[in-house]
């Protein structure tokens, strides 16, 4: 396996004036079943996934029988792979599943931060009151966390590397990229987050995309996961924003999922393939722009739709409105010249 930064390519370029202003790199596989079936720059670059691992991390939920327990909903599985903007539907979801458990917000193990969404932010501040754990974008990750933990009777911090959860955690990460994990390193919301290749991101992407229920506890597993988030992706994220926006443009066929510092990855069902990209700047913009341009170059994604336009060839503005410059798919990538 290589560093993040070893043969990364150019992904997207930002122009002003007429002079190239930002140049972002990175790494992007397209797998199947039974391997690599594109590259663009490092497939063996280690990256760590953060939140594009949610589906792995969700397994536990289904593989313990804690989700059939407690007659959780594909709604509660989209949430618990859901990196979302704090909104009230999310706000409320995490405290009626925290509830049902018999349990409080305490209970969590995430972390309170500002919501990203505008609404429930403001309502905070006009209420005088302080975002609490249920407004973490993890919180539905957490919820199933707890669930798990629960049905397991296991201890309270289920953060902790060592805790019945984060082994299965561990172990299921390993069975689908086909790797023993780099290392691991604290997530955001305070969960292991396991480092793995692009191209073992992508081979487990490829696994979810090939699952089919009723062919045993893993496929089926993961062939609900997807399922659950393309069905319900105003849970997976929210109004506006990227994986919501691709994942109704695609007709709910494709389940993507990003990730913190660059990291993007897709589970396409009807074309049997998982995709992985990581930008090494981390640039959000750059990997919202590279995973719209990876789906349209595998047909699955009219590059014409407003919510591709918007991601993969926006028009960039100043405060007044007035045009200063564009973004373009960098030459070589898919959406750039010789792409």
């Amino acid at each position: 396996m290589a560093g993040v930064n070893e043969g990364a390519v150019p992904v997207l370029e930002t122009w002003r004036g007429g002079i190239l202003e930002n140049a972002h790199v990175g790494h992007a596989v397209i797998a199947d079943a039974k391997g690599v079936v594109r590259t663009w720059g490092n497939p063996e670059a280690v990256i760590f996934p953060r939140s594009s691992a949610k589906m792995m991390q969700a397994l536990p939920l289904l593989e313990t029988g804690a989700a059939a327990a407690r007659g959780l909903t594909d709604t509660h599985l989209a949430f618990a792979c859901a990196s979302h903007e704090g909104a009230d539907l999310h706000v409320s979801m995490a405290g009626r599943w925290i509830a049902d458990l018999g349990l409080s917000e305490s209970d969590l193990r995430c972390g309170a931060h500002e919501p990203d969404n505008r609404t429930e932010r403001d309502r905070l501040i006009r209420a005088g009151e302080k975002p609490c754990q249920l407004h973490n974008n993890c919180s539905g990750k957490h919820s199933g966390f707890l669930t798990v933990t629960q049905h397991l009777k296991a201890g309270p911090e289920y953060v902790e590397i060592d805790h019945p959860l984060q082994k299965a955690v561990r172990a299921a990460t390993e069975e689908l990229t086909d790797e023993t994990v780099a290392g691991w390193g604290v997530d955001g919301c305070s969960a292991p987050n396991f480092a793995m290749s692009v191209k073992g991101l992508a081979r487990a992407m490829a696994q979810y995309a090939t699952a089919r229920e009723g062919q045993g506890a893993r496929e089926s597993a993961m062939h609900r996961l997807t399922r659950a988030m393309a069905t319900h992706p105003e849970f997976v994220s929210g109004e506006g924003q990227t994986c919501t926006e691709l994942m109704r443009a695609m007709g709910g066929k494709v389940a993507v999922k990003g990730g913190a510092d660059g990291v993007y990855v897709a589970i396409v069902p009807e074309k049997s393939l998982g995709i992985a990209l990581k930008i090494v700047d981390g640039s959000s913009r750059a990997k919202d722009a590279a995973i719209t341009a990876l789906l349209a170059s595998i047909g699955v994604l009219d590059p014409a739709h407003p919510a591709a336009v918007k991601r993969m060839a926006p028009v960039l503005r100043n405060w007044r409105g007035l045009e200063t410059g564009f973004l373009m798919m960098a030459p070589g990538f898919p959406g750039g010249l010789q792409g």
